[in-house]
């Protein structure tokens, strides 16, 4: 593909999408929660549109396709696994709400140590969110050098995709914050279906249709129509992929953080229910995106190259193929920017706001917008290094996060969680991850995630159980589960 086209077609994105952010300038921005969170007041679409693009980044569209590739149909079922998991917004998302809007909460890290009645359980959690997601944000702009490389053939050398990225990212982050950040992912989520959806059906088309399409599937590759089809989904290995995607909305704070925004919990389900519908339809796109890329190019070196060949390839107009491109570059983008304002939020307020313990809300926010580039240049650095470091931290980002899920369960169900057992299981597991990462220990054929997740639950049990527990604050968040809201919103759900 020309790489005029391609140059053209982020012009135009990047005009729209600026274009947006500027428009979403209107109101008050002089306040952490108007910044970070919106002021508690965001709608229902907006923030299905928003969490629909911020969870599902540019590795949607290119890693689950390469993984239905590389793994068959067991790579759908990967993906459902994390629609199970979604159930975790309807049991917390409310409790979260609440809780943030009656006492003010801007990140999860700061709830959970409230909740705890610790300042430094803050201050962990941020801290290890930061040790994980900044290298993921580094393999989203690495994704856009090597898309932009790849589909020209070269002529767009991989540091101008990296230095693309990182700026709209800022941009998108500095211009009006959350503000921006939403109304851009809002652009970003229909290019992102629109033109994922138009690709797959062209290509199916070409291919005879889709009851030809899995005909032709089922005599030529019938591995990859079953589960454990070629032996690469494994028990344990499909246990390993899943369970951190099974509590990746409660675990990953740039996802967590949105349950704070919508207006209402109407808008609240509003939100579930649009990144479901999102979701369901993004899944099986991607699902036959690989499939396509298997029938029409059997022998590629590498899974990873499944989209790069689609878009390349005679069936997908250079047209569309850009504006696809495009679609994917928003994806990243809107992950890489939805980071950086959850890791500034939670690094001011719970970092920087515990040490300065008497620095203003305006304070805090300075301190926010300023963290906001030293996280862009240290996510370009990593990119940029092309290391095997960032691989294996990128790997290794979900299975991190997931050691603070016992802490987010015992802060609205077990009185008996303490601060000792939260900083010592949240240490101690994102070691364990981050050991098992780098030496490519697999315990029993399980990943870092199951193992990590086993020893913080036994960890924050075990310890809170010798420790004294801070039973009034958790009394207050234990009979949040009792509130009127909580229970009409069961009732309509």
């Amino acid at each position: 593909m020309q790489a005029n086209f391609v140059y053209i077609g982020i012009f135009i994105y990047i005009i729209l999408a600026l274009a947006v952010a500027f428009w979403a300038r209107h109101g008050v921005r002089t306040n952490m929660s108007n910044y970070f969170i919106g002021g508690r007041n965001m709608n229902g679409i907006l923030s299905a549109l928003s969490y629909s693009a911020t969870t599902y980044s540019a590795f949607m569209l290119v890693g689950l396709a390469g993984l239905t590739y590389q793994g068959g149909v067991g790579a759908l079922g990967f993906e459902i696994v994390y629609f199970t998991g979604v159930s975790l917004v309807a049991l917390f998302g409310p409790r979260f709400w609440l809780a943030g809007k009656k006492f003010g909460y801007v990140s999860p890290a700061e709830m959970v140590g409230d909740r705890y009645q610790s300042k430094p359980v803050a201050s962990v959690i941020s801290i290890i969110s930061c040790l994980f997601l900044i290298p993921y944000c580094a393999v989203q702009l690495a994704g856009v050098g090597y898309l932009l490389q790849g589909i020209t053939n070269n002529a767009i050398p991989f540091t101008t995709g990296v230095v693309i990225a990182t700026v709209l990212a800022i941009l998108f982050s500095y211009t009006a914050g959350i503000y921006s950040v939403v109304w851009t992912d809002s652009l970003q989520a229909i290019i992102m279906i629109i033109t994922a959806t138009l690709v797959v059906l062209l290509v199916v088309h070409h291919l005879g249709g889709f009851g030809v399409f899995f005909d032709t599937l089922q005599i030529n590759h019938p591995q990859a129509l079953s589960v454990p089809g070629n032996g690469y989904f494994s028990f344990a290995t499909f246990v390993s992929l899943t369970l951190p995607w099974f509590f990746f909305s409660l675990s990953n704070p740039q996802v967590s953080q949105r349950l704070f925004m919508p207006a209402s919990l109407k808008g609240l389900r509003q939100m579930l229910i649009g990144f479901l519908a999102f979701g369901f339809i993004y899944t099986f796109v991607s699902v036959l995106w690989g499939f396509s890329a298997l029938q029409m190019f059997p022998d590629l070196t590498t899974a990873d190259l499944a989209t790069p060949k689609l878009l390349s390839s005679e069936l997908v107009p250079p047209i569309l193929g850009v504006i696809v491109m495009v679609g994917i570059l928003a994806a990243a983008v809107s992950t890489i920017d939805s980071i950086m304002l959850t890791l500034s939020s939670m690094f001011a307020k719970d970092v920087y706001g515990n040490v300065k313990q008497h620095a203003s809300d305006a304070k805090q926010l300075r301190i926010g917008k300023i963290v906001i580039p030293i996280i862009a240049i240290l996510a370009f650095a990593f990119a940029e290094l092309q290391l095997n470091l960032i691989a294996v931290l990128s790997v290794a980002a979900s299975s991190g996060l997931i050691v603070t899920v016992p802490a987010f369960i015992g802060t609205f169900f077990w009185k008996r969680g303490t601060a000792t057992g939260v900083i010592t299981s949240v240490l101690l597991g994102a070691i364990l991850v981050l050991l098992m990462e780098f030496a490519g220990w697999t315990p029993l054929g399980f990943g870092s995630g199951v193992w990590g997740l086993v020893m913080s639950a036994i960890l924050f049990t075990g310890i809170s159980l010798i420790t004294t527990a801070p039973l009034a604050k958790a009394e207050q968040f234990i009979n949040i589960t009792k509130n009127k809201e909580i229970r009409q919103h069961k009732q309509v759900s």
